[in-house]
């Protein structure tokens, strides 16, 4: 098997480079080149920021100005909840998915934060995901699909791959001979996702097929479950039962793999049977970050390591009549004292929070009134008089009864807690504490 390393990311950048997938800048931001990445074992070259982005930083450092709107993420909150999905699932491992830069959440301080447990890997979605984390203590494997042009640049990289179908093989194979190394792969099943992979029935022929290709280790075999959010819906168990059928059917030719998984977050709360032998690994990714689906079950006892804060703008005592907002949802029956808090929709709050929704300050919850714009939302502030304009506003997280968590908001928008984390917008800043 090719162990990754940081002279293999750079030959795997400039490959990537060759066939024209992405500008040379991108590749820095993308392969992690202007991140520190030394705590998860990487040594990449420094990245020339750009103009803009140095600019940005120079005036942040003689101004001292203070961001609007950050999100609060705990690291040992997040150690915490790995801790326990790890001991609820034992013996089998754990992968850690960090697609989509951790849920927009920051993936190199995930990662180094996670490294320093005994996690299986890292899981992401596709190549530029998989060179910020190549080259670190971890395995990096890539669970959706690879395209014909990524893949030797990937074999390159270390990365385990996905096998989607013969043909995807017998590029990987011709790529890692190439190269002069074995790429690591996992078959991808299609058991009932409908999305990607080898459809179940052909799976056996491919399975056997593939295992006689050279420079391959066929390492794993996974799935993906479409309705493991639901307990009630049996759809999961005969996934379960499809996948260990080919097993078996496999196995009958002396064909077994070391790492073999079905079970993300879903499945681990919903389905215990997908998370016992014969499977050796589950995924998680929402139950890192202390959410759940709002239909399922939640077996784990996590939580929550986000805190979402912005400050007051503006306060006012404004007379009854008054219309706030877009509009004019909202219109005020008495004289009321209204503030004015400096985040909306572009940060993440959902407009399914207006004239609903509340934020703390000072812990008290202060309903929100009007509809949330995309820079400002208006709430009531009567029962905390002394507020002044820069006072903290929690507007996620908090403690007590009245804590507020990315599954309260998922449960008013009529979505799920990964749309909620997803939504944070990029002049939101993101502070790691905690550690």
């Amino acid at each position: 098997m090719l162990t990754s390393s940081p002279g293999m990311v750079q030959l795997a950048c400039q490959t990537l480079r060759s066939y024209r997938i992405f500008p040379e800048q991108d590749l820095l931001t993308h392969a992690g080149e202007n991140a520190n990445l030394s705590s998860i074992g990487a040594r990449p070259r420094q990245a020339r920021p750009s103009r803009m982005e140095a600019n940005m930083k120079d005036i942040e450092m003689k101004s001292n100005l203070k961001r609007r709107v950050w999100v609060e993420i705990n690291v040992s909150r997040l150690r915490a909840n790995y801790a326990k999905i790890a001991a609820a699932v034992k013996p089998l491992k754990v992968l850690c998915v960090l697609k989509a830069n951790a849920y927009g959440l920051g993936v190199m301080p995930y990662a180094a934060a996670l490294a320093e447990t005994d996690c299986a890997g890292f899981g992401v979605a596709e190549p530029f995901e998989a060179l910020q984390l190549a080259g670190g203590k971890k395995p990096v494997q890539i669970l959706s699909s690879i395209l014909p042009d990524e893949i030797e640049p990937m074999v390159a990289a270390g990365v385990t791959l996905p096998v989607i179908d013969l043909p995807t093989a017998k590029l990987i194979s011709t790529a890692a001979r190439k190269l002069g190394c074995t790429a690591t792969v996992h078959f991808k099943l299609d058991t009932g996702m409908g999305r990607l992979g080898i459809l179940a029935a052909d799976a056996p022929r491919v399975i056997r097929a593939v295992k006689r290709l050279p420079n391959l280790d066929c390492a794993g075999i996974f799935s993906h479950c479409p309705m493991a959010y639901d307990p009630a819906n049996e759809f999961s168990n005969d996934q379960i039962d499809l996948f260990c059928a080919i097993l078996k059917d496999v196995a009958r030719d002396g064909i077994r793999f070391k790492t073999i998984h079905i079970a993300a977050s879903d499945a681990i709360n919903n389905f215990p049977r997908a998370a016992k032998r014969p499977f050796t690994m589950v995924r998680t990714g929402i139950n890192l970050h202390g959410s759940f689906d709002p239909n399922g079950r939640r077996a784990l006892n996590v939580v929550s390591v986000l805190t979402l804060k912005t400050r007051v703008a503006q306060v006012r005592d404004l007379p009854a009549g008054t219309t706030l907002g877009y509009g004019r949802t909202w219109c005020l029956a008495k004289r009321t004292r209204v503030a004015t808090i400096s985040a909306g929709y572009a940060d993440g709050l959902p407009l399914a929070l207006t004239n609903r929704g509340h934020v703390l300050i000072d812990g008290v919850p202060c309903p929100v009134i009007g509809r949330i714009s995309m820079d400002y939302t208006t709430v009531d502030v009567s029962r905390v008089p002394h507020v002044k304009p820069g006072d903290e506003v929690v507007c996620l997280g908090g403690r007590g009864k009245y804590a507020i968590t990315p599954d309260d908001w998922a449960a008013l928008k009529g979505t799920h807690a990964y749309d909620i984390i997803c939504s944070f917008g990029n002049r939101v800043e993101r502070v790691y504490c905690g550690r």
